[in-house]
């Protein structure tokens, strides 16, 4: 079967200009950013009980770091999504950020100015040609204050050779069983990373007693499943009917999207008509992630988690190893693929550096690797971390 051509000359006239933005009608509440620490599998009290957090560093409930990304309307990669081209389809290939300080608490009202950077042609397995396009996101507060920059990277592939491609991989996969005893392992090896997090508490995490090949407690996340995965989509706030000052130049068929998976998402006259056809988890690109017959139409074996997900557990994952006196400065992060239903996801990391930085931080160098149950890597990331010293 012969395939369409792979036409990416559409994107250069979008490079280096800013977007239209999409920002949040109303300042983050609590709640918020408490659901969103469900929703992520995070369990630290600072981000959902008023009462620690207020014995804390900060005085009251903060964000994770993680939160920024649930200001845009596309789970970072808004920027990294523009430009058609046809009959494509598009996954979150990966993001770096940086972070300046700032923390999101509730009653902020966060934007995002968005600027498409580039994109390169490389041939892959998966799909034959396809297109690595980053764009930037730059997080801002009511104060005017830098909370972070995302970069983000989108996958764009034909759908037609994305479901060529993996034949194999989609016939006859099932989510893994699991035996009772085996879960009950599972909820231990979780807990074991929670209790990391209990035993530092308010405590610091010093600069002065960390050593280069130490290695970090490992994360376990999951066994994921279309109700864990829905509950992360529920957490970004875009996805509320309303929330959210949606653009007016989003077209998904324009985009490239094939009419199957194109719809409404995202437009603000349908929010207004039936929100129910805007609504991602339902219709549109997003739909893949929950419903199996539309994770097989666009080459994926079932349904899948969300890459700004992964992103997020990353940073997490670091963030409540440092603890409420560090921060992660810095990440770059590389999705090699998704967690599926059935699957856990397992992050390890291991300090290969540490040093002063520019800024005049203590910091630590971590490389973090996320492999599912099989050992198969779905992400690698390197990140630096800034803790207090002694």
């Amino acid at each position: 079967m012969s395939i369409a051509v792979f036409d990416c000359s559409d994107i250069d006239q979008y490079l280096g200009k800013p977007m239209q933005p999409a920002r949040m009608r109303e300042p983050i509440h609590n709640n918020d950013i408490r659901r969103w620490a469900q929703a992520m599998h995070y369990p630290n009290l600072l981000h959902y009980d008023a009462d620690y957090a207020a014995e804390g560093r900060w005085g009251r409930l903060v964000a994770p770091q993680s939160f920024a990304v649930t200001m845009d309307d596309g789970h970072g990669a808004g920027p990294a999504c523009v430009g058609a081209i046809p009959n494509s389809h598009l996954l979150f290939g990966g993001d770096e950020w940086w972070f300046y300080g700032p923390r999101i608490q509730g009653g902020d009202l966060v934007h995002n100015e968005r600027i498409p950077f580039d994109y390169t042609v490389k041939d892959t397995k998966f799909a034959g040609p396809t297109c690595f396009q980053r764009g930037d996101n730059n997080y801002y507060n009511q104060n005017g204050e830098l909370i972070a920059k995302q970069r983000s990277t989108s996958i764009r592939y034909l759908a037609e050779a994305g479901r060529e491609k993996t034949t194999d991989v989609v016939e006859g996969t099932e989510d893994p069983v699991w035996s009772d005893e085996e879960l009950a392992q599972i909820q231990d090896r979780k807990f074991d990373w929670v209790q990391m997090l209990h035993e530092l508490g308010h405590g610091k995490r010093y600069w002065d007693d960390i050593q280069i090949g130490a290695a970090l407690p490992e994360r376990v996340i999951g066994p994921h499943s279309i109700a864990s995965f829905t509950t992360e989509w529920r957490a970004y706030l875009f996805t509320i009917w309303g929330g959210t000052h949606r653009r007016t130049d989003l077209d998904m068929e324009a985009l490239g999207f094939v009419k199957e998976m194109a719809g409404h998402e995202n437009d603000p006259v349908m929010e207004r008509i039936n929100p129910e056809l805007t609504d991602g988890a339902y219709f549109g690109p997003s739909r893949g992630h929950l419903f199996p017959r539309w994770a097989r139409f666009i080459g994926m074996p079932r349904a899948y988690g969300y890459g700004a997900s992964m992103g997020a557990w990353i940073v997490d994952y670091l963030a409540g190893w440092a603890g409420e006196w560090g921060m992660v400065t810095h990440s770059v992060a590389s999705y090699r693929g998704p967690a599926f239903t059935g699957d856990i996801t397992i992050m390890t990391g291991t300090v290969v550096d540490k040093f002063v930085d520019d800024d005049g931080r203590d910091v630590v160098q971590i490389d973090c690797r996320m492999v599912n149950q099989l050992g198969t890597t779905l992400a690698t990331a390197k990140a630096e971390v800034a803790l207090p010293r002694k």
